[in-house]
């Protein structure tokens, strides 16, 4: 029997990079898995080719910064798999809007730029936790992973203030959590990824991205596939006792 037969993952940011990644090894694990994207083609399309390995899942569609479209997307998933048990806050974004695939200053920043990161990157984490989280107390068991940043713990000059912000309040909103749903046999932790190399890190600018991999002591980006594999460990039996924990997924670049 794979590792995670029986449960009910939904992952969002699932139709690339590593959220398509955590989807895939969920699916390969024998979850039945909910592929949640903003863009319903990706969304289908990464779905689509899970079905074609012969894998239990469906694709959908949500803006994770809108509350009630994430609940009628999770009341979708647990209508089709079953209720929801493992849930992975993967979505989010990183606006390049200073030219030249690099991060505007702090004061260049508009407002509206720094709300919908916030709202995608955070709110995203706290709209989909508020629509599983009643069931996974029903059934008395749950897995939560939200993916962090090591931009989250210490300052990189790759990314904007909204993001390391965002990304750092992730880790808060996992230790609070922790302490909250721990009595209902809910385990939430967080996983913080240096550079992966996806299509949002190769819209940095080139130059960034060769600096970290040399700043990277096992000198190379990482892959989309060493994400899942740290998030895939978090939701399984074999961590059933760690909760609260930022897991970095990094090569050790930016060690804090």
């Amino acid at each position: 029997m794979s590792s995670h037969t029986g449960h009910v993952a939904l992952i969002t940011g699932a139709g690339r990079g590593i959220g398509r990644a955590i989807a895939d090894a969920h699916a390969a694990a024998g979850a039945r898995v909910a592929y949640v994207d903003y863009d319903p083609a990706l969304a289908e399309q990464a779905a689509t080719a899970a079905k074609a390995r012969g894998h239990d899942v469906i694709a959908l569609s949500t803006d994770v910064a809108n509350e009630e479209a994430v609940a009628l997307a999770c009341r979708r998933a647990a209508e089709a798999l079953g209720t929801i048990d493992i849930l992975v806050n993967n979505a989010g974004i990183s606006p390049k809007t200073g030219g030249d695939g690099k991060r505007a200053h702090a004061w260049e920043m508009s407002p509206d730029e720094w709300r919908r990161v916030i709202d995608v990157n955070l709110t995203g984490a706290f709209n989909c936790m508020r629509s599983v989280v009643p069931g996974m107390r029903e059934i008395g068991h749950g897995r939560i992973v939200s993916l962090s940043s090591v931009a989250g713990k210490t300052y990189c000059d790759i990314v904007g203030v909204h993001y390391a912000a965002s990304k750092a309040a992730l880790i808060g909103f996992t230790k609070h959590l922790a302490g909250e749903l721990g009595p209902y046999g809910i385990t939430i932790n967080a996983v913080a990824p240096g550079r992966i190399d996806t299509p949002l890190v190769r819209g940095t600018a080139p130059e960034a991205n060769e600096a970290a991999r040399l700043a990277t002591p096992l000198r190379r980006l990482g892959s989309p596939e060493d994400v899942a594999n740290m998030c895939l460990f978090l939701t399984s039996d074999a961590a059933a006792f760690v909760t609260g924990q930022v897991c970095d997924v990094a090569g050790g670049w930016l060690m804090t």
